[in-house]
């Protein structure tokens, strides 16, 4: 296996490179893994105290799960795989609060991270606009997910093209949302890959 580095556009979160001395399905697999594997934190409960806004609970909770959380792998741990056993806890759980009352254009800079390090990638997205005598709060709850689950766990857009059929060279781009830089996404996609491989081996082993 070859790897080659084609362009690192920091500005645009996005690498593009070249891998040449692997087949198809291994080239598949890798993108797979990369869009729906590698977990990134994104916002899964919310409880709400108050809100008068235009959103009903539903519709506004799900707009707080689509925006991207900066996250980081080392510190936290799927909650299913977390030793308090799913209960949430420190280890695999953020919370989150926002108060606000109208008039105003309620931003994700009013999204208050007890973990400084796991935070909205940008501050100017807007959440919702409240009207005079409209006021929000809410405590939310972030943890660890894949995006085979659901899609505000996708990392970012991942894909490849066959430059020359007759070769086996693949060419990758990786777009980050922001959550992990693309560097990361390659680098925990292998090392998922590599474990996956790792455990089947280990099954077949038991069957002999």
């Amino acid at each position: 296996m070859d790897i080659k580095l084609i362009s690192n556009e920091e500005k645009k979160n996005r690498i593009t490179f070249s891998v040449s001395g692997i087949d198809i399905a291994y080239a598949n697999t890798l993108r797979r893994i990369m869009g729906f594997e590698v977990p990134v934190m994104a916002i899964d409960e919310v409880e709400f105290r108050k809100n008068s806004s235009i959103l009903y609970d539903e519709l506004f909770a799900h707009r707080l799960g689509l925006i991207p959380l900066t996250t980081d792998l080392k510190a936290y741990t799927m909650t299913s795989e977390c030793k308090c056993g799913g209960a949430g806890c420190a280890s695999c759980t953020v919370k989150f609060t926002l108060k606000a009352a109208g008039p105003c254009t309620v931003y994700t800079a009013d999204l208050k991270s007890k973990d400084p390090d796991i935070k909205p990638i940008a501050n100017k997205i807007p959440i919702v606009k409240l009207l005079e005598d409209q006021e929000v709060e809410l405590e939310a709850t972030a943890t660890l997910g894949k995006g085979k689950d659901h899609s505000k766990y996708c990392p970012g857009l991942i894909f490849y093209r066959i430059p020359d059929q007759d070769k086996d060279e693949f060419i990758f781009t990786v777009e980050s949302w922001g959550q992990l830089t693309p560097k990361e996404i390659v680098i925990k996609a292998i090392d998922l890959y590599n474990s996956q491989l790792e455990e089947f081996s280990e099954l077949v082993k038991k069957l002999e």
